[in-house]
């Protein structure tokens, strides 16, 4: 999933996995693997929407206590803050949701896994 939510090929992290802010490529470049089978849909945002919330409510509670600002300043700063972090968000989410389907097997994608790394620990 960390690989998905880098923008890189979660099937072998050499390309690319997006060629437009939230539209994946259609193959990758590097390892062939079919991106079209993806359907991750709104669950991107709703995980943006999520995060944000979780990130701005004490954010919010803080500006709102200890300042003195006026409602309009208030605003401006809160929203500004929140489209930064939902945009933020939103490819992270998405190739994440992307990686997470390729590796379950999900809407027509094959369940690939890789053999374990040998790491020297054998006995």
């Amino acid at each position: 999933m960390l690989r998905g939510a880098r923008g890189r090929c979660p099937r072998c992290n050499e390309a690319k996995l997006f060629h437009r802010f939230l539209k994946p490529f259609p193959f990758c470049s590097a390892c062939a693997q079919d991106w079209t089978h993806q359907q991750a849909d709104d669950f991107p945002a709703y995980i943006a929407i999520l995060l944000t919330g979780h990130i701005m409510a004490p954010i919010i509670i803080a500006l709102v206590q200890d300042t003195k600002l006026s409602l309009i300043a208030l605003a401006a700063i809160i929203v500004t803050a929140m489209l930064v972090l939902m945009i933020g968000f939103l490819q992270p989410a998405k190739g994440a949701i992307i990686a997470l389907q390729w590796w379950f097997g999900m809407h027509g994608f094959t369940r690939e896994r890789r053999a374990p790394e040998n790491t020297g620990r054998d006995k």
